[in-house]
């Protein structure tokens, strides 16, 4: 049952560092005409009909490795520091 609730509060805690991620890394909808010529060719060179998707894909992946490292340092913190603190005692 602890374990079950760990796995939970690790995946409530990546979904919240997703959203923050998303909220605070804002999507741009404005491009440069360089930019709007550079998306319309990697969407026509992989395939995709509307430039905007691929950049919302991109943009989505990009947010997920965000939290993901954000994620692992927070672990790897928590874990130096319980591994301080229990030496202490």
């Amino acid at each position: 049952m602890a374990k079950l609730v760990r796995r939970l509060l690790k995946l409530a805690l990546f979904i919240g560092l997703l959203r923050l991620s998303i909220r605070f890394i804002p999507l741009s909808n404005e491009w440069s005409l360089a930019e709007t010529r550079a998306w319309i060719r990697a969407s026509d060179w992989l395939g995709v009909d509307d430039p905007d998707d691929l950049y919302f894909a991109v943009w989505l992946t990009i947010e997920a490795i965000v939290a993901a490292v954000a994620y692992v340092a927070i672990v790897k913190l928590w874990r130096y520091y319980r591994a301080r603190r229990s030496a202490r005692l």
